[in-house]
């Protein structure tokens, strides 16, 4: 099975899955190609708590994949597929991520350029597929349809080489997950690239003592990518995750995260003080995008508030 993860709340993502899955079926079996909210028909779906229903069907699929070709644009990356890119992760599978993005980013004004604004996501994607110039101009007299053609041209040649590069990886390589020993009683601590409040240093040292502390790293490294690596390596060998979620969005390194701790089979334990609810058709309303909310096992209040779980 092959997993598309895009994001999917506006039309124009739900077009460029569409396009990457359909780039994908032409090259191999329609059948083994699943596309997120096509797949699981999300617009019409009825089940009594829906958000969870999809959360759900996404995973049966997460857990059986042959290989996976993520979407991710810009400085805020979607926390959804982020997400899936973690859960993926673990499991060892190829992940290809496709950007268009022509910006590169770093860490510090002199550190070395990263795909991504967390080296997380690099140290994790087997393969990243850059194709951030735009196509070949054409001669129609239209200044915008010129436009318009070189973006849609950019978009299909780096979608065919991010399926060729996926097709590559999945047929010499395959799943190649080892079973990483989990330690019982440590705790991974992934604070918030945003800051971190008093509340959150105060929740933390509740819920985990020095001992069992293994304290994110990467940020401020001299070598980002190698703490990165380190990060990785310490987070899904953890029994717990405790995170900051804090943000508009889950942060893409919380969110990678999130999905590696669930998939290795950990606990996470989130905190989110900021919550922006959201709402959509037949869906309970949700905390955050629902690949993080239905991982979470508890949220984290400070102690005069009353503790969530999922």
């Amino acid at each position: 099975m092959f997993y598309i993860a895009h994001r999917l709340f506006a039309a124009h993502d739900r077009h460029l899955g569409a396009l990457a899955a359909t780039a994908l079926a032409e090259r191999t079996d329609p059948d083994k190609v699943f596309l997120p909210f096509c797949d699981t028909d999300e617009e019409d779906l009825v089940a009594h708590v829906k958000g969870r229903r999809l959360f759900d069907l996404d995973r049966q699929r997460l857990a059986r994949l042959s290989g996976m070709l993520a979407i991710l644009h810009g400085p805020s990356l979607d926390d959804g597929v982020c997400m899936e890119i973690g859960y993926a992760a673990v499991l060892g599978v190829p992940i290809v991520v496709f950007t268009t993005d022509f910006q590169t980013y770093g860490l510090s004004e002199n550190g070395i350029e990263l795909a991504f604004a967390d080296p997380l996501i690099e140290t994790v994607a087997t393969d990243i597929v850059r194709a951030h110039r735009l196509g070949q101009a054409n001669d129609h007299p239209d200044r915008f349809r010129r436009f318009a053609a070189r973006n849609t041209i950019q978009i299909r040649d780096g979608i065919d080489q991010a399926v060729t590069r996926l097709l590559e990886l999945s047929e010499r390589d395959g799943p190649t997950a080892t079973a990483t020993p989990i330690s019982a009683d440590t705790v991974f601590v992934e604070p918030s690239p945003y800051g971190s409040s008093v509340e959150w240093a105060a929740l933390v040292r509740q819920h985990a003592s020095t001992a069992q502390r293994r304290d994110a790293q990467r940020r401020g490294a001299t070598n980002p990518l190698q703490s990165a690596q380190a990060d990785w390596a310490s987070a899904i060998s953890s029994h717990t995750l405790i995170v900051d979620l804090s943000g508009p969005e889950a942060p893409p390194g919380a969110a990678v995260l999130v999905g590696a701790t669930l998939a290795a089979g950990g606990r996470v334990l989130a905190y989110c003080p900021n919550t922006v609810w959201t709402f959509a058709h037949g869906r309970e309303p949700n905390w955050r995008n629902i690949m993080i909310q239905y991982a979470v096992d508890d949220r984290l209040h400070p102690l005069d508030h009353p503790a969530g779980s999922r």
